[in-house]
């Protein structure tokens, strides 16, 4: 075979590794992007915690399930919706709510469809009305007020948190680990595939998080393996002051909270505590650390 020949024939299998590979990828985008597991025996009892356990309905044939879990000194000081990670379940935070009792917080733990005990299947529009949804029942139906709510998000929970921070009221928003856009996240982990304008999934914080109205602090592990912290920085530098981001130095992608320590949980008080005692004025430092 001529060397031309043989390039040529290098090059025809290359690109049709690289169409097939990438046809595979957009056919198991859903199956790629969510990994949810069903909810075991575990509740927030075994750890101490007085919780309720919630369903939320949010269309026919969907009804998203979590905890309401108290703090351990009412009133508190605050409410969290939290919109977990693409993986797992509510079961695998309680570990996380359980460090954060000396914030004098209440939370509200929900798995989006198709996670835990929630029916339906997930998807980018089914996944944003379960957060309204979660939204809606702390509001209208146990009357917390939204100068005392605060939105936390963490990973593809930022996603949710995100869009619900610019269409409702709250108090401040905490992100933990934000990733730009699934086009960007699918940039990053197949660098050599033209996936980006073919994802359908866009879960496009970038673009979104310019149209933010109050406070909000960034969290990510400088050590991130899942979401690179570069991702974390430009959703971040797109948003709006008031604003800071903490970088905890060592954290991957699911020990923030435990590698961060007394310093994160005492950044997180202190956020809380500002932007609930004046929702509508800017009460942190801005700007990179």
């Amino acid at each position: 075979m001529k060397p031309s020949s043989l390039l040529k024939s290098v090059v025809r299998i290359a690109l049709a590794v690289v169409i097939g590979a990438t046809l595979v990828l957009v056919f198991f985008e859903r199956r790629l992007i969510y990994y949810p597991a069903a909810l075991g025996n575990i509740t927030p009892k075994a750890y101490g915690l007085p919780f309720e356990e919630v369903f939320i309905e949010v269309e026919p044939g969907v009804r998203i399930h979590g905890w309401f879990i108290r703090a351990d000194v009412q009133p508190s000081v605050a409410t969290v919706l939290f919109s977990h990670g693409n993986a797992g379940n509510i079961g695998d935070r309680i570990d996380r709510v359980s460090t954060l009792r000396d914030l004098g917080v209440d939370f509200l733990l929900y798995d989006y469809r198709g996670f835990g005990k929630s029916t339906g299947d997930p998807d980018e529009e089914g996944t944003y009305r379960d957060g309204r949804a979660a939204y809606d029942y702390l509001v209208k139906t146990r009357s917390v007020d939204p100068a005392r709510l605060i939105l936390m998000g963490e990973s593809l929970g930022c996603a949710i948190s995100i869009p619900l921070a610019v269409e409702r009221q709250a108090a401040g928003l905490v992100l933990e680990a934000p990733f730009a856009s699934i086009a960007h996240m699918a940039a990053a982990v197949y660098p050599f595939l033209p996936l980006g304008p073919l994802v359908r999934t866009r879960y496009d914080n970038l673009a979104k998080i310019s149209r933010l109205k109050m406070p909000l602090l960034v969290v990510q592990g400088t050590r991130d393996e899942v979401i690179p912290i570069a991702q974390g920085r430009l959703v971040f530098d797109a948003a709006p002051e008031p604003k800071r981001f903490l970088p905890v130095e060592g954290a991957h992608h699911n020990d923030v909270y435990e590698v961060g320590g007394e310093g994160y949980r005492r950044t997180l008080s202190e956020f809380i505590r500002r932007v609930v005692a004046s929702p509508a004025v800017p009460v942190i430092e801005t700007g990179k650390p």
